[in-house]
């Protein structure tokens, strides 16, 4: 997919979530994201790499990052772990419950993710956001784990030159013994690591489809 339709795409949704904030129908795209849920069992993160507006925002806060040379390389201890993200699922969850019930009024969760995103996302590489503070991105790497179709890696004709694996937001591509591997469950399905891929070895295709390609290449 050319890169101007990708973001036209992330630029679309971007407007909708604006949309549905400023009219007060949030729970419109609750309901696109638990569709984007069971989809992704299908077609993986997408939902991720495409319609989340915290990940639209953090690219171009990324390069303002680095542009002020104020991203640090390093993870913060404190956080790093599986735990943190279900743990702000549950206290997310359990806000908005409890500000309708008590305050009769809706504190806005989502707007309150998108700003906190920026802010990480302006020290830290994306993939600390993505991998472990977003409660959203841990029900999607729950369900994206079983995706039919995801980018995967041609390992026949991969050279191990670890372009995807620099390029990818989440570090969901590691390169071991000159080939990549790409963590299905984490992978955004962004297409960066495909563009940056010298020998086109990264497609969106089927495990099996894959491992055709490869078997007829070994013959």
């Amino acid at each position: 997919m050319k890169k101007y339709v990708i973001w036209a795409i992330r630029i679309l949704f971007l407007a909708l979530f604006i949309l549905l904030m400023v009219t007060g129908k949030m729970m419109l795209w609750l309901a696109l994201y638990g569709v984007s849920l069971v989809l992704s069992i299908f077609f993986g993160r997408f939902y991720c790499g495409y319609i989340c507006p915290m990940n639209t925002l953090m690219i171009p806060v990324e390069k303002l990052s680095l542009k002020l040379k104020i991203q640090s390389d390093k993870k913060p201890k404190d956080i790093v772990g599986k735990i943190l993200p279900w743990a702000m699922l549950v206290v997310t969850v359990v806000i908005m419950i409890m500000s309708k019930k008590l305050l009769k009024k809706d504190i806005p969760m989502l707007l309150i993710w998108l700003g906190l995103s920026v802010l990480v996302t302006l020290r830290y590489k994306p993939e600390v956001f993505h991998n472990y503070i977003c409660p959203f991105g841990a029900l999607q790497n729950v369900f994206g784990r079983f995706a039919i179709f995801s980018h995967r890696v041609k390992k026949d004709t991969c050279i191990g030159c670890n372009l995807c694996e620099r390029a990818c937001p989440t570090s969901a591509i590691k390169v071991t013994d000159k080939k990549a591997e790409i963590t299905v469950s984490d992978c955004l399905q962004c297409t960066n690591c495909s563009e940056v891929c010298p020998t086109n070895t990264i497609k969106y295709t089927t495990k099996s489809k894959i491992s055709t390609a490869e078997n007829v290449a070994k013959d």
